[in-house]
């Protein structure tokens, strides 16, 4: 049995397609406030004076399932935190603010303690204040819990980071991921599921469960990338959350230029237990982050010093190339 990410339920091209039909009809205000760029960036800019603000939203996924089986929410506030905030800084952004929202079916249920313990080390982590929230009570829409956050910040107009920059011969720095981080976990589940295996079975030489590694907390970026901005912004020329789609991430600022990844960063354990178990590598690559959980593209004569700014185990992975394809090693990830 081969396992796919459409096949477990997760289309993505459906996605793209349900986005167009979404948007179609949006007709964005003029002037003071108005956005300053189209729909599908990592986070959306607003014109605000001398500063764009910039907003992004995004969730946990069924990452709560595993939680909910390992009867273990203490980080999921972490990975909820993190999917916003990594986003915001990939167009140059300084997170300030964060809100939450929690969809539930029985308030009284909920592990809202331990949630909040999450939410907070979050906000700790990435140095953002938790400005407020919605708890919504949905008996009759929802099973136990859903929770999703909001986070805003702001970036110079002269300083954001939006792509056009990147030119044929930039290095890719690959920055290493804690793990799964957030993202495809409903074929990770489908592939526990199918092989007939559990969440609390002993993983990686018995030093802790499949469960317990699925809920590692998803890397916070936010201090390296910030302050390799501080030191090096003119030097960087795109920043890229690797999230769901894998490599497919590098095309969403300027889908103009290519990359190709050489020197690909190590997959942990994880990545490599799953396609064990039956997932091709250009699946992988295409739903999982694959150890590199986010990407700065910088001019060579910087790549050195960048790539030490930005922490333990980062290093070059590639290069911008003048074809229109994501390649890793012989495999064509993305062509368009």
């Amino acid at each position: 049995m081969s396992f796919t990410y459409k096949d477990s339920g997760v289309d993505h091209s459906a996605k793209i397609q349900a986005i167009k039909r979404l948007t179609g009809g949006f007709e964005p205000r003029k002037g003071f406030g108005e956005p300053m760029d189209g729909i599908g960036n990592y986070a959306s800019l607003i014109d605000f004076g001398d500063v764009a603000l910039a907003l992004c939203t995004d969730g946990v996924g069924t990452k709560i399932m595993v939680a909910d089986e390992m009867r273990k929410w203490d980080t999921i506030g972490i990975d909820c935190v993190a999917m916003n905030v990594n986003d915001l800084i990939c167009v140059g952004a300084e997170p300030l603010a964060f809100v939450d929202y929690i969809a539930v079916d029985d308030p009284t249920k909920l592990p809202a303690e331990e949630l909040g313990k999450g939410l907070a080390e979050g906000a700790r982590q990435s140095n953002v204040s938790i400005v407020g929230g919605e708890t919504a009570v949905l008996p009759e829409m929802v099973k136990g819990f859903d929770i999703s956050g909001t986070a805003m910040g702001y970036v110079k107009k002269e300083e954001i980071i939006s792509g056009e920059l990147l030119c044929e011969g930039d290095v890719v720095l690959g920055v290493p991921s804690s793990g799964i981080h957030s993202n495809g976990l409903t074929l990770a589940r489908k592939i526990v599921k199918e092989r007939g295996l559990s969440f609390h079975s002993s993983f990686a030489g018995g030093r802790r469960s499949l469960g317990l590694e699925l809920l590692e907390p998803t890397r916070i970026y936010v201090p390296e990338v910030l302050s390799t901005l501080r030191k090096f912004r003119k030097k960087v020329h795109g920043l890229y959350n690797i999230t769901g789609g894998g490599l497919g991430n590098l095309l969403r600022l300027n889908d103009e230029r290519g990359m190709e990844i050489t020197h690909p960063l190590e997959p942990q354990p994880i990545f490599k237990f799953l396609m064990s178990q039956g997932v091709t590598e250009e699946e992988m690559y295409r739903t999982f982050n694959m150890g590199m959980g986010f990407t700065a593209v910088v001019e060579r004569s910087h790549a050195g010093i960048i790539a030490k700014e930005l922490g333990p185990g980062t290093r070059p992975v590639g290069s911008v190339i003048g074809e229109h394809v994501i390649r890793q090693g012989d495999i064509c990830v993305f062509e368009y």
